[in-house]
């Protein structure tokens, strides 16, 4: 019970925030959302309006649409995000093994010139880093991320065509780099 009007109470202080004080919302306010298996949701003060805790908890934006948040929440945290917690694009450079969501396996290269290549499906695709996940678009309309969870595990969530990277992933499995990098 404490738990909940802990959690209440924060809610509240980040609604008065985001909604009264214009000086949280420029660009270079965030409110990060760390859930309990470890990856993180970044949003900018700039664009958001409030985070309803009901359930089920959704962040509301300022254009009016709502966003479902997916997970278990552990903490919130209030300004830019540190650059020591998000991996660099180095981090995601090589060759991955990756689950398919139904038990199988394929590899994922990421190359540093932005190119993708996968052994599943239409080879080809490009890819990107973004809030430190690495996004990945297939030439078949398969979407990836790959991202660190907790401290040492990744994960791969797999977006069918048709399916954005703000949309629930089709499937997520695990991530293991295949190469072994110098600490």
């Amino acid at each position: 019970m404490r738990g909940l009007i802990r959690v209440l109470a924060f809610i509240a202080l980040l609604s008065l925030v985001l909604g009264v004080n214009p000086a949280f919302a420029d660009d270079h306010s965030a409110v990060v959302i760390v859930f309990k298996d470890g990856h993180r949701q970044t949003l900018s003060t700039s664009e958001i309006t409030r985070i309803d805790m009901k359930t089920p908890a959704a962040i509301v934006y300022k254009d009016g649409h709502r966003e479902k948040v997916k997970g278990e929440i552990e903490r919130i945290e209030f300004g830019a995000p540190t650059s020591a917690a998000a991996p660099g694009r180095a981090h995601f450079i090589g060759k991955w093994e990756v689950g398919e969501g139904n038990g199988g396996h394929f590899y994922v290269t990421l190359q540093e010139d932005g190119q993708a290549r996968k052994t599943l499906g239409t080879p080809n695709g490009t890819w990107t880093l973004v809030d430190g996940q690495a996004r990945i678009t297939w030439d078949d309309g398969w979407h990836d991320i790959i991202r660190k969870v907790g401290a040492s595990k990744h994960e791969k969530a797999g977006f069918e065509p048709g399916r954005s990277f703000d949309e629930e992933p089709s499937n997520i499995d695990y991530a293991k780099n295949t190469e072994v990098k110098p600490i």
